[in-house]
């Protein structure tokens, strides 16, 4: 895979971590660098590490399903895209409080929670031609800034992006999942 292909994924997987960063930045009273910090090395940390276990996970299977990998790695990315696609329109309501607080557990809680798209990713990396080193660094470094660049426009700017970025994440993962298919199957 290219490194703009595996630069796209890393935008991709990094929308849920920028929206939700955005959504920490809009709700604290003042900037504090040492929390837009935290959050982006948390983020970028558990985005880096959740496509390595999915890969190692896979590996252990990727021989007895070589006929049909390419299927694999198109349903997956197509299933996250889409789930990002839906959370993005359907929204929700905002409850948060605005506070200058970082609890650690919540912290690790939402890095979890926007790093389960990026263990799905590293399952198909199983299924294609990657350098898994660089593709979970790019993606660990990829949403580390878009974080706190989240952070900051959350600070500064709103919601206006998160939903936008979210729907642009998704619309990635489906468009690379489609190349994939239609290369291993010869259209392309």
């Amino acid at each position: 895979m290219s490194f703009l292909g595996l630069l796209a994924i890393a935008v991709g997987v990094s929308a849920d971590a920028f929206a939700v960063a955005l959504g920490k930045g809009l709700h604290m009273k003042t900037f504090d660098l040492r929390h837009a910090l935290a959050i982006a090395l948390t983020f970028g940390g558990f985005q880096a590490v959740m496509p390595l276990i999915g890969w190692v996970l896979a590996s252990q299977f990727a021989r007895y399903i070589t006929g049909v990998d390419h299927w694999v790695a198109f349903g997956l990315l197509l299933l996250i895209g889409l789930k990002m696609i839906w959370e993005a329109v359907r929204g929700g309501e905002d409850t948060e409080e605005d506070s200058d607080a970082l609890p650690l557990r919540e912290l690790l809680v939402l890095a979890v929670a926007t790093s389960i798209d990026a263990l799905a990713v590293g399952i198909s990396f199983a299924f294609l031609d990657v350098a898994v080193g660089w593709a979970v660094l790019l993606i660990g470094v990829c949403t580390a800034v878009l974080s706190f660049v989240g952070v900051l426009l959350g600070r500064r700017v709103g919601r206006r992006f998160g939903g936008p970025a979210e729907i642009a994440g998704g619309v990635i993962l489906i468009l690379i999942g489609t190349r994939v298919l239609l290369d291993h199957t010869g259209v392309l």
